[in-house]
């Protein structure tokens, strides 16, 4: 897929369906976090600097040999409109810290978008993998090939006792973050998800919203990734975040079953409402939108309504962001004519599903 296609598209890879646990996680993410050696970190790197780490991982994406040199592709981010360039953050494809100061930034995608390497972010290298539902195993297998075919080319900067070294303390070690997006809206019903998500702090996760750091949890969605990498194993980060996940999982769905024991009509209401408006108002926020995706995928996963892929909602989500809006109108746009579009989008996509 090239770059235009991606920026054209709501569609990942991640926000397909098939995964395992879909109905709570919605995607499994693996990062690794890695320098070069010989190079000050991106915050103390200069201009020219900075090029020649993007020159070195342009020669080892296409030293990677074989099918992956052919499907690995390199954007510059100056290359994109702003527009474009907000897309992919929405597609949680690089993150808003590319965005800033980007003209010496760049990513690296491969053709179905389950692979993101983001160059000259807070470390030279952030490479993820993005599998939809609970698939970190896997998700890891990939991004441990795909750093092994670099690492032929490029000189990480490495400890022997520390580690991989990287521009943040807390990352240094194996440089893995190990995250799930999860959809929680059953706890979030019936007020646990407070002490939930106090509970997984004190154990040593870090809970953020959809769009990580710093932002808030929007349609019940909360990703969940570990704090340390120092000390520990890749697997057994992964297997923390298994099991905790194992936990909140089964929280989720007790609860589900809990409202549609006690409250089965308010729910069914609550369902049938959010359907009822995402296919018919002509006025839509983006807030109010993500809390009727939220109930929408409710009913769907709760078997009130079948007549939804999974997949759609997902793909709503995104669609629906500010920068989707304006890719497809192509230009700039009032709030309340973002509203409009917003609304007669969401209903064109239910009535043709």
């Amino acid at each position: 897929m090239s770059i235009k296609e991606t920026v054209s598209t709501a569609l990942s890879r991640w926000t397909g369906e098939g995964g395992a646990e879909s109905d709570v996680v919605i995607s499994s993410r693996i990062r690794v976090a890695r320098n070069l050696a010989d190079f000050p970190f991106p915050h103390r790197l200069s201009e020219e600097g900075a090029e020649q780490v993007l020159q070195a991982v342009t020669l080892a994406v296409k030293s990677t040999g074989g099918q992956d040199a052919k499907e690995l592709q390199m954007t510059v981010m100056s290359e994109l409109s702003q527009v474009e360039r907000q897309i992919l953050v929405d597609k949680h494809l690089v993150s808003p810290d590319l965005l800033e100061n980007y003209k010496q930034k760049a990513v690296v995608l491969n053709n179905d978008e389950s692979i993101s390497i983001m160059i000259n972010e807070e470390d030279h290298l952030r490479l993820q993998c993005f599998l939809p539902g609970l698939h970190l195993h896997e998700a890891w297998s990939e991004v441990n090939r795909i750093d092994d075919l670099l690492e032929r080319t490029l000189d990480y900067a490495f400890d022997e006792r520390l580690g991989y070294l990287t521009a943040c303390p807390t990352n240094v070690g194996t440089g893995m973050r190990a995250s799930l997006m999860l959809h929680l809206p059953g706890l979030v019903l019936v007020n646990q998800i407070s002490g939930v998500l106090a509970t997984i702090s004190k154990l040593g996760f870090a809970v953020r919203g959809l769009y990580g750091e710093g932002t808030e949890a929007t349609g019940n969605l909360f990703q969940i990734s570990n704090q340390v990498t120092l000390g520990q194993t890749e697997e057994d980060i992964i297997a923390g975040i298994v099991s905790v996940a194992g936990q909140i999982i089964a929280s989720e769905r007790s609860a589900r079953q809990a409202l549609y024991r006690e409250r089965r009509e308010h729910i069914e209401d609550r369902v049938g409402r959010a359907w009822g408006l995402l296919k018919h108002a002509r006025i839509m926020t983006s807030e109010e939108a993500m809390r009727l995706f939220s109930d929408l995928r409710l009913g769907k996963d709760l078997n009130i309504i079948d007549t939804i892929p999974g997949h759609l909602i997902t793909e709503l989500m995104i669609a629906t962001r500010p920068a989707f809006l304006l890719k497809i109108v192509g230009k700039e746009l009032s709030s309340f004519e973002r509203d409009v579009k917003r609304a007669e989008l969401i209903r064109l996509k239910l009535s043709e599903a």
